[in-house]
């Protein structure tokens, strides 16, 4: 084996169970793709929610369709 494979495994399992609260064996369970997937920020930037006039459409569309 590598040994900069050891030294680095060990590493991400570190930042794995800081950042994303896993135990050593749900880092090792992990694919590599699942590793880079919780590690890697989104892209988009999170929706600024929505005002009172959509939800109050909202509300009034979902209104309409349960007492149909």
């Amino acid at each position: 084996m590598n040994p900069h494979f050891g030294a680095a495994a060990v590493k991400l399992c570190g930042i794995a169970a800081r950042l994303l609260g896993w135990r050593p064996a749900d880092f090792w369970a992990a694919t590599p793709a699942e590793l880079i997937t919780a590690l890697t920020p989104a892209e988009t930037s999170p929706a600024a929610g929505i005002d009172r006039t959509d939800l109050d459409r909202l509300m009034e569309d979902d209104n309409a369709r349960t007492q149909r």
